[in-house]
Formats: structure tokens, C-alpha cells, sequence
């Protein structure tokens, strides 16, 4: 028998919160989700600076569902104020969806050149950013921003995985390998309040972080994850690293 904790399906989610949300992969989120037959009711956009998020603030300004919020994942006060602008808005309803999408990269950070500060800064933003925000959408059922009946998807990489590791970037791998980790702590302590966690890695992508020579567009990867969202209907997949590009489980 279904397991009614996971009901709705991740697909028809009511509210969804996604970080970095102002470009890239995060920007695709929302412009894919509002294509939905049946999109969230409340599609909470955050980015660190919205001021200078002009094609996230215009489409805003045509889906009053998307509310674009001000949210600095590396600042504990930035997270704090989200909570109070989300919970002002869903009330007793909760999120359904935390995307933690936000994330910092050097392509060339080896081991001559990293810097205590740059460690600092990546295990801030990867790993204890999404952390923390995952503390304030699932902490007790009784508070409004509880992810209660949801989930949580964060987005890693392949270079968070050990067993593919092949060297060099080490902020970067690092800060996702502790994601990582998080993530399947996430899915053993939230599992009796019904919330699945997984990460996803969403492939190469041609964005400012991904650069010119990617493999695929962010079209293509957010409908990877999407497709991946498809298959969290029960506990059995919850904890898991997936490639979004191939659907597969990727060895931690």
C-alpha cells in the first residue's frame, strides 16, 4: 500500500522554495514550473541580490505566484528573515518543496593556489548553507514553514563523489562531498516527519558556472531532475545521489 506521507506527488507540489534562483539552473526551475498544467500556488524565488535579478524580477511581475525574496544562503540573519517573509505567506500551509540550488564554484582552485578563505566560503554556500535552510523548512510539524508530507532536493555534483574523483578543485569537492553527506543525514533524521531528501547531480550545464563548453542546456537539465522528482514517492529512494542525466545512482 502507498505510503500516504509522500502524497501529494513531488510533481504537483503547492509551494516550492528554490535558492539561486536568478539565474542558471534555478532561473529554468521557475520558468519550468510555471509551464505546469497545474503549477505551485506559491513559488518562492530566492537569490541574494534580487535587485539585479531583472529577468527573474520580469517574470515576477507576470506570475503572481512567484514571489522573489531575499536570501544570502551563507547568512544565518538572511535565512531567518526568509523564514518570516515565507511563513507570512503560506501561513499554516507549509512548503511542499526545498530546492537548495545555490552554489559556488572556481574552476581552477588546485593545491597550489587554495586559500583557507575559499574552503571557508564553499563549505558555507554547499554544504552548511543548504543545511541550515533545510533546518528552518523542516523543523517541527507545528511551525509554518515545516516541509511535513515533502521533500528536499539538493543539488550536488559529480565532484562530490569520491569514488569519481579524479583530483584538483578542491573547495568544490569538498563542500559537496559534506553536501552530500548532509543530504543522507537529512533522510534518516526527517524521515518520520514524511520528508524524503536526495541530491541531484544536474549534469554539465551551460551556465555562467558551467561555462560555454557544457554538454547540455538548463532546459534539459531541469527536466532531468524533474524526471528524477518522479521517483520519490516513498522512502525507498529517499537518501540516494542521483545523475539526473541518466537517471542513475551515483556512488557517493
Amino acid at each position: 500500500m502507498e505510503d500516504d506521507r509522500y502524497l501529494p506527488t513531488m510533481l504537483s507540489p503547492k509551494s516550492v522554495l528554490i535558492t539561486g534562483s536568478n539565474r542558471g539552473i534555478g532561473l529554468e526551475f521557475v520558468r519550468q514550473f510555471l509551464k505546469f498544467a497545474d503549477p505551485p500556488k506559491y513559488i518562492f524565488a530566492s537569490c541574494r541580490l534580487p535587485e539585479k535579478a531583472s529577468e527573474l524580477t520580469e517574470i515576477a511581475k507576470t506570475s503572481p505566484c512567484v514571489h522573489v525574496i531575499k536570501l544570502d544562503v551563507a547568512d544565518h540573519s538572511s535565512i531567518k528573515n526568509a523564514k518570516a517573509v515565507v511563513a507570512s505567506v503560506v501561513e499554516d500551509n507549509g512548503i511542499n518543496l526545498l530546492i537548495n540550488n545555490a552554489g559556488t564554484y572556481r574552476a581552477d582552485a588546485d593545491i597550489y593556489n587554495v586559500s583557507w578563505e575559499e574552503m571557508r566560503r564553499n563549505f558555507d554556500v554547499n554544504a552548511i548553507g543548504p543545511l541550515m535552510i533545510s533546518q528552518a523548512a523542516g523543523r517541527k510539524k507545528d511551525e509554518v514553514m515545516s516541509c511535513n508530507k515533502a521533500a528536499i532536493i539538493n543539488i550536488s555534483s559529480d565532484f562530490g563523489s569520491i569514488t569519481e574523483n579524479f583530483g584538483r578543485l578542491y573547495p568544490y569537492r569538498a563542500s559537496k562531498a559534506a553536501q552530500n553527506m548532509i543530504t543522507s543525514c537529512l533522510s534518516i533524521d526527517l524521515k518520520a516527519d514524511g520528508i524524503l531528501c536526495t541530491a541531484v547531480h544536474p549534469g554539465w550545464v551551460k551556465t555562467d558556472m558551467g561555462g560555454p563548453n557544457a554538454k547540455i542546456s538548463t532546459e534539459e537539465s531541469v527536466s532531468g531532475v524533474f524526471a528524477i522528482l518522479r521517483k520519490l514517492q516513498g522512502e525507498e529512494e529517499s537518501g540516494k545521489y542521483y545523475d539526473s542525466t541518466s537517471g542513475k545512482v551515483f556512488g557517493w
